[in-house]
């Protein structure tokens, strides 16, 4: 039996986002939560126009200096690199793999400089734009299967995405599950309008289905399994849709890509990281209980069904797919007026294109 979450007291339902907001006013509350925590921390980093350049010169070549230190938020990274043995190849050191996730959580990290590279969708880069964080796209792995499904509270009647109309919906907009809701309500059609989105970080969607502080969420796995255990007894289900949410991506802070030290040092990771999720695909049985059971929690029969779900890695070559697919995605937040408009392409930096697809067994690449 997976471990499961005990059930929390139920507390008030978070302030709904409105439906049509002036225009900012929906993504104000990630700014504030930010501008609040780094005034805590004492140390944010100042992001000025010039950070929105991207770096000129040519990516350093050859290992990073001795006394390299780069601070690494890819949680998966750090167990697939130390069960494969191909930690040993790290030409740098790593400070410190802070275990964050969530893209406004990362983005804190960034401008509080305690991290230098993290993993996330597509859809925190964007966010960080918005709200005036320098911070570039340096690999790209791509997926063409969903990744979330939208668990309901226990006791509703929500079956499809068209029975999401008057409900209240967990909506992160500067997380891939916002925009997840977003893609699964014009699927539907529906309008944000038609729905009521409550704004909360990913983090804590599950307690707020668990208290059903909202009637829907959109999870992942192994989050969603560990649900559904408990609560699937009560009435709570999952409902499936159609909507991918494309790409995994290493970023990090424009500052940290003008380093050439530390440059060269993410030069160096991204083959690695590519090789990780290689080596946790072609040795499931390992990954499954390095992850899943002992760091997730989950039974292995349920790693084993989650892990049979995914597709194949795939690293394109080429990004000129993932820029449109980022395009796509900033001009949806955009057009409900969560984020001003954005340039995807100046999102990445290309300094870096292919370098992940060139490093992992040809069956893993895709030209786009």
């Amino acid at each position: 039996m997976p471990t499961s979450t005990p059930p929390v007291p139920a507390s008030p339902v978070p302030s709904p986002v409105s439906a049509s907001p002036a225009p900012w006013a929906r993504r104000s509350f990630l700014a504030l939560a930010t501008g609040a925590a780094l005034a805590a921390a004492g140390c944010a980093r100042t992001t000025t126009a010039a950070d929105a350049a991207l770096p000129t010169r040519a990516l350093p070549s050859g290992a990073p200096p001795p006394g390299t230190r780069l601070s690494i938020a890819v949680h998966t990274s750090q167990l697939q690199l130390a069960d494969s043995g191909l930690d040993a190849k790290l030409p740098f050191t790593v400070s410190g793999w802070p275990n964050l996730s969530a893209g406004p959580d990362v983005i804190q990290g960034f401008r509080a400089h305690s991290v230098d590279l993290a993993n996330n969708a597509g859809i925190p880069p964007i966010q960080a734009q918005a709200i005036g964080v320098g911070a570039r796209i340096v690999a790209v792995q791509s997926r063409n299967h969903p990744l979330y499904t939208f668990a309901t509270a226990p006791g509703t009647d929500i079956a499809r995405a068209e029975d999401f109309r008057g409900k209240k919906i967990a909506f992160s907009q500067g997380q891939a599950q916002g925009v997840v809701v977003l893609r699964a309500l014009k699927e539907a059609g529906l309008r944000t309008s038609d729905v009521k989105l409550v704004a909360l970080p990913s983090t804590q969607f599950l307690t707020a289905l668990q208290a059903r502080q909202v009637d829907v969420a959109p999870l992942a796995e192994p989050v969603l399994t560990k649900y559904l255990t408990q609560y699937g007894k009560d009435g709570a289900r999952g409902v499936h849709t159609d909507v991918v949410d494309l790409l995994s991506i290493l970023w990090a802070p424009v500052e940290v890509l003008e380093d050439d030290a530390k440059a060269a040092a993410i030069r160096s990771f991204v083959p690695l990281w590519a090789q990780g999720v290689v080596w946790a695909w072609e040795h499931a049985d390992a990954w499954i209980q390095a992850y899943y059971v002992k760091d997730q929690g989950v039974s292995a029969d349920d790693g084993r069904r989650i892990t049979a779900s995914l597709d194949q890695p795939q690293f394109p070559l080429s990004w000129d797919r993932a820029i449109a697919w980022e395009q796509q995605t900033a001009d949806l937040l955009a057009e409900g007026g969560f984020v001003p408009k954005v340039k995807a392409e100046a999102l990445f930096d290309r300094r870096f294109e292919g370098l992940a697809a060139r490093s992992v067994p040809q069956k893993y690449r895709v030209a786009s």
